[in-house]
């Protein structure tokens, strides 16, 4: 089963990219007040790439039996998902203030930079594990 492991890493970084573009492209055109918003595509393709990336995380997790809640840096990637996706929804959609869904868009990209830190250096501490002494 391991020799699976390169596609499903290709698979799951790649969806990940996606995920940050559209999640990007999505928080201009709110800015913007952009009628692409509304479009049909916008509205399916960024639940398909990220139902993508989470079958492909799950697929990772069992082959490489590192779990969450086990796994310290694992935990940490899970725990910082749900607050870029509380803080992504606020961004995109509930923030009763273009400032606010601003603030919210922005904030959702550091978690993001977070969590691709913690994906890079498997430590829960992410890009701050460079100032440990």
């Amino acid at each position: 089963m391991l020799e699976w492991y390169p596609v499903l890493k290709i698979i799951h970084v790649g969806s990940v990219c996606l995920s940050l573009g559209l999640f990007m492209l999505r928080g201009g055109w709110m800015l913007a007040d952009s009628p692409r918003l509304q479009q049909r595509w916008v509205k399916i393709l960024p639940h398909v790439v990220d139902t993508t990336l989470l079958a492909s995380a799950i697929g990772l997790v069992l082959m490489l039996r590192q779990y969450p809640f086990v796994q310290g840096w694992l935990t940490a990637k899970v725990l910082a998902l749900v607050v870029y996706i509380v803080l992504g929804s606020i961004g995109l959609k509930y923030g009763c203030s273009k400032p606010v869904r601003m603030g919210a868009c922005i904030a959702a990209l550091a978690v993001f930079g977070y969590i691709v830190s913690v994906a890079l250096t498997h430590d829960p501490l992410g890009f701050m594990t460079f100032c440990r002494n």
